[in-house]
């Protein structure tokens, strides 16, 4: 048996509402909000009492999707470091293919987007770069040029 399909990737946020603005900004879609709680939700998740918001946001071709996590019971756990380097062990980063990265990386700053590094070039192929966003989530932006 194989998989029919990777549904989506998980982040837990601490501010949803800026999470939702700042995957809109970048080009995504909000397909909804709800509200996780119950018996079924402790079960799946192996936490007790869990009570959560999620917005499900989905990429123009509706092909991907990211489920931002807001945790209100139980208590979220910081990771350690905050913000971990690329180079953590475990997921890390989602990457986003851009049409125009310069726009993109300055519409994002104005949603608290820093960058890691600086924005390079792949040989004549991609610009590349890496910016932490909101709840320490690095985003990778990928422009094709070649």
């Amino acid at each position: 048996m194989t998989i029919q399909r990777m549904d989506n990737v998980a982040i837990v946020v601490d501010d949803l509402d800026a999470a939702v603005a700042f995957f809109t900004e970048l080009g995504m879609e909000l397909e909804g909000k709800t509200q996780i709680e119950g018996l079924y939700a402790d079960r799946t998740v192996g936490l007790d009492g869990v009570r959560s918001d999620i917005a499900m946001m989905r990429t123009p071709d509706g092909h991907s999707k990211l489920e931002l996590t807001k945790y209100h019971t139980p208590a979220v756990s910081d990771a350690e470091p905050r913000n971990p380097p690329p180079n953590t062990l475990g997921l890390h980063r989602v990457m986003f293919a851009v049409d125009d990265i310069d726009d993109t990386i300055a519409r994002l700053r104005a949603h608290g987007a820093e960058l890691l590094g600086e924005v390079a070039q792949y040989e004549n192929i991609f610009r590349l770069c890496y910016l932490r966003g909101p709840a320490g989530i690095i985003v990778a932006l990928a422009e094709q040029i070649g």
